[in-house]
């Protein structure tokens, strides 16, 4: 009974390794590379670097797509990555993962001074007159959680991320097609400033669930692609 019990097991595992595999044909799977770094369905989380991509607005997603195919933001495993794919699968890609409705981690602590906390709470919700810099709510919203077609939200992430993207676009290594406004702003705060505004932004609870504000007119006096009318 053994021999014949051993026998069985033997033919059965014999059988699995010869049967094709079978991957579901979903988006879900397809995005599996993306989830690597962005976090399980795109949630990513409020430590580190990678980004939240999880309802974002369509529109961003796929001009963030579309910028790291051309290379106007600097990564060469997204480059790599999208180099050979079409404007219909970026779209889709963008569509997928900005129609997940999913909740938000707790904000990142801070044990930053209360100076530095209050100036970056003026930079985003007042801006700065001297330095010619708006606030941020002006086209990131009201409540910082976005403005639909395609500007994101700004709470819920990473404040590493944030100091390192604002640096970019300060320093030239992250472009948008022109006109580019927030190359504009990034190069009028100094560094403190973008310091200020990351720690503020990243201890701040997400309202809701973080659905972007509905398509208004920004009103930071400053233009901006795709600025929606």
């Amino acid at each position: 009974m053994l021999l014949t019990s051993l026998v069985c097991l033997v033919a059965q595992a014999q059988a699995l390794q010869n049967a094709p595999l079978r991957v579901p044909d979903t988006m879900a799977q397809r995005v599996q590379a993306c989830t690597t770094c962005h976090g399980k369905e795109g949630v990513a989380t409020s430590q580190g670097y990678y980004p939240r991509i999880a309802g974002k607005p369509a529109g961003y997603l796929f001009q963030q797509l579309g910028n790291f195919r051309a290379q106007r933001r600097s990564n060469a495993a997204m480059s790599y990555l999208l180099e050979n794919m079409s404007e219909a699968y970026l779209l889709e890609i963008a569509q997928y993962f900005s129609a997940l409705d999913l909740p938000y981690p707790p904000p990142q602590g801070t044990g930053a001074d209360p100076s530095l906390l209050a100036r970056g709470r003026q930079l985003v919700l007042q801006g700065d007159a001297q330095r010619g810099t708006p606030p941020c709510t002006a086209c990131h919203g009201a409540a910082m959680t976005g403005r639909l077609p395609a500007t994101p939200g700004l709470l819920g992430l990473p404040r590493d991320y944030v100091v390192a993207q604002i640096g970019a676009w300060k320093t030239g290594q992250r472009k948008a097609e022109e006109p580019d406004c927030m190359a504009q702003i990034a190069r009028r705060l100094s560094m403190d400033d973008i310091h200020a505004v990351s720690h503020w932004l990243s201890s701040q609870p997400v309202p809701g669930n973080g659905h972007p504000a509905p398509a208004t007119r920004q009103t930071s006096g400053i233009a901006c692609r795709g600025d929606a009318p």
